[in-house]
């Protein structure tokens, strides 16, 4: 489906907003990014989540070693994050909806998917529809799944409220089109986070030590702006190598350079 010019340009304009971002602003560029196709799609809210690819060797396992690690919700509240975090555990244990079946088929393809092609009309009826979409006043939604390596994606959803009509064959193409063309931005967020591309996420201290080193500063400056001991902050810059598989700062900088994604399959 082809796009109006008004349309494009607002698209254009969103990536050159993301381009100004400084590339270690993971959470203010992220929290731009949904702000911007929310209203470009009239949503009223917005999910990020960041999914890993486990070694998993149980057959019957219908999520396919895929698990959740981290999310962001454009406008939290205590229900939100009550019922993500119960969906969350449902695919902990391999005991996920149609709707998150139905995305991991396609895992590995970028797709952008209305909630109606993820379920069918019984589901709607049914306690999944009722918990997580109901009563979070969502009354519909658009999910895109976008690869990042083998072993990571990211996973982006935008909702509507009651008070609004579903989503339409347009707001899927705006969607698509919006998100589309910005693979960089995605290794940056996923190397940001460490989801995919480190032994395990980084902590909150870590990300905040993470860009200190990656604007170039000493670690003594580093130490000074998070009010911790310069012992305390080389022992966060050995564990953030550590997790990367790096030995050195300049090392590190390459990932954020273009030198490739670690492919990991570790929790």
């Amino acid at each position: 489906m082809s796009l109006d010019l008004p349309s494009l340009d607002r698209i254009y304009a969103l990536w050159d907003g993301l381009a100004d971002f400084d590339a270690v602003n993971i959470q203010a560029s992220r929290t731009y990014l949904l702000e911007q196709i929310s209203s470009l799609v009239d949503a009223q809210n917005a999910d990020w989540i960041g999914c890993v690819r486990l070694s998993w060797n149980q057959a019957d396992d219908p999520m396919k070693g895929w698990r959740p690690r981290t999310l962001s919700t454009l406008k939290p509240c205590a229900n939100s994050n009550q019922a993500i975090d119960e969906a969350f555990q449902e695919m902990e244990k391999g005991q996920p909806d149609i709707t998150t079946i139905r995305n991991v088929e396609l895992a590995g393809s970028y797709r952008v998917l209305l909630l109606n092609e993820l379920a069918n009309q019984d589901w709607f009826a049914g306690p999944s529809y009722q918990r997580y979409y109901k009563a979070l006043d969502r009354l519909d939604s658009i999910w895109a799944g976008i690869p990042v390596n083998a072993d990571a994606e990211v996973q982006i959803g935008f909702h509507r409220s009651f008070e609004k009509t579903p989503f339409s064959r347009e707001d899927k193409a705006l969607v698509f089109h919006a998100l589309r063309g910005i693979r960089w931005f995605y290794k940056h967020q996923m190397l940001g986070e460490g989801v995919g591309v480190a032994s395990s996420p980084l902590t909150p201290t870590e990300k905040t030590v993470l860009q200190g080193l990656l604007l170039g500063m000493t670690e003594k400056q580093i130490a000074g702006q998070n009010n911790q001991s310069p012992h305390t902050t080389h022992d966060h810059v050995k564990r953030i190598f550590r997790k990367y598989g790096v030995s050195s700062r300049s090392s590190l900088m390459a990932l954020w350079l273009g030198k490739g994604l670690i492919s990991n399959n570790n929790p």
